[in-house]
């Protein structure tokens, strides 16, 4: 389970992949996992961990192998925080997914997959963070993996204060090398978005991680899926008609690399069905700034990931073995101008705070509510872009009868 969160389409499966914060999860190591619960109940008799993908049976191991520190983010599931290892002092981060916020076996699926996954299919690679150990005790499962302190894409981005079509190039040659590694290992990602890559550490030469496998699943060559899983932004066509496989990793990562080079997506509207009904269209805009001056490599590398027809769609290795990323070096250093950075940071400031609107409700709120406030949101925010005051949020809520405490409130407009 990831960082990010985002909203199911009404089409979707029962289980919510989209309205679920993914990687900021739990509190602390066992007592923590259920205190932010209403009631004194005990946590149920769950198992989630086979002893095959768990590093101990003791789960007092934990306390002992790991020292844990400050929280570094929260999620629908719990919270993630920094730990060190007791002996050699590595830092690195503890998720911690509580058991009570499993509320459906699709939900205990997807932490097993997602274990499975990262310790036993993907070998390492310099780009996929590292999963140290995995520990399952009565009130959660706790997930030790390598620390990413560097911040997420579009922040580096938008803090550098200018980006190339050629910086934008060695970004998108990371993002399709994992896949490539991936798919070469039988691994179908299906959540890729900018969000889910963080890098290392806040050094220029740190290198981007992919830190979310939480949607991802197995696939055998020919294999096809019919689940409806992802991010709106990012979905292939083929996810929104329920037949797909592993080409829809390029799709998504075409996505991101037309983000990267105007600002926005290529597939917008006010709502997941607009959305969804633009995707199903893939009609491009290569008109609005900055494309006129972006090389025509890019915009065809563009063209050929977001191929609404996944058959000829190319594959992973034949997008780094296009012009465009076999010549980086050569792809033009000029800045893209002003507006892109703008954008890219409107952009990412406007899913923090989704992100953060749903955490809190999903602390207050059944699960199949989740949907219904999301459209709420949609109708507070009045100019669509991403700003709401503390009262118009406040008063959207009531309005449904959900008094969310102030404190939540202002949370909420951290992220603004």
């Amino acid at each position: 389970m990831g960082n990010c969160c985002s909203a199911r389409s009404s089409s979707s499966s029962p289980k919510d992949p989209r309205a679920r914060c993914l990687s900021s999860l739990s509190l602390s190591f066992s007592d923590a996992a259920a205190a932010d619960d209403d009631d004194d109940d005990p946590p149920p008799p769950l198992s989630v961990l086979p002893a095959s993908l768990s590093s101990a049976a003791d789960p007092l191991l934990l306390r002992r192998r790991y020292r844990l520190g400050a929280e570094l983010g929260r999620g629908e599931f719990g919270v993630t925080r920094r730990c060190a290892d007791a002996d050699a002092g590595e830092a690195l981060a503890c998720k911690s997914i509580s058991k009570r916020r499993l509320r459906a076996a699709a939900d205990v699926e997807d932490v097993r997959r997602e274990v499975d996954i990262m310790r036993r299919r993907l070998p390492p690679h310099p780009n996929v963070v590292r999963l140290r150990d995995a520990f399952e005790d009565r009130e959660a499962v706790h997930l030790v993996m390598e620390l990413c302190e560097g911040g997420e894409l579009f922040d580096r981005i938008v803090a550098r204060g200018h980006f190339t079509e050629r910086a934008a190039a060695a970004v998108m040659r990371t993002i399709v090398e994992v896949i490539v590694h991936c798919h070469k290992h039988g691994v179908m990602h299906r959540d890729l978005k900018p969000e889910n890559f963080l890098f290392a550490d806040s050094s220029e030469t740190s290198p981007l991680k992919a830190i979310d496998f939480g949607l991802s699943v197995c696939f055998k060559p020919g294999e096809r899926f019919s689940e409806i899983v992802g991010s709106p932004y990012y979905m292939a066509p083929e996810v929104l008609k329920r037949n797909y496989g592993p080409e829809i990793d390029v799709w998504s990562a075409g996505v991101i690399l037309y983000i990267l080079l105007c600002g926005v997506p290529p597939f917008w509207a006010e709502t997941d069905e607009g959305i969804a009904q633009a995707i199903i269209q893939s009609v491009i805009d290569f008109e609005r700034e900055p494309w006129p001056k972006v090389s025509d490599n890019a915009k065809d590398l563009v063209r050929c990931m977001l191929d609404p027809n996944p058959y000829t769609r190319l594959t992973a290795q034949q997008v780094l073995e296009h012009p465009w990323l076999q010549n980086a070096s050569a792809v033009p250093n000029i800045p893209l101008g002003e507006a892109v950075r703008t954008r890219l940071q409107q952009f990412s400031v406007m899913n923090k705070f989704k992100k953060k609107a749903l955490i809190v409700v999903a602390e207050h709120l059944p699960v199949e509510e989740v949907d219904a406030i999301k459209e709420l949101f949609h109708v507070m925010d009045t100019n669509k872009k991403g700003n709401l005051t503390i009262e118009e949020l406040k008063t959207g809520l009531h309005l449904i009868g959900h008094h969310v405490p102030d404190i939540d409130v202002h949370m909420l407009m951290e992220a603004t």
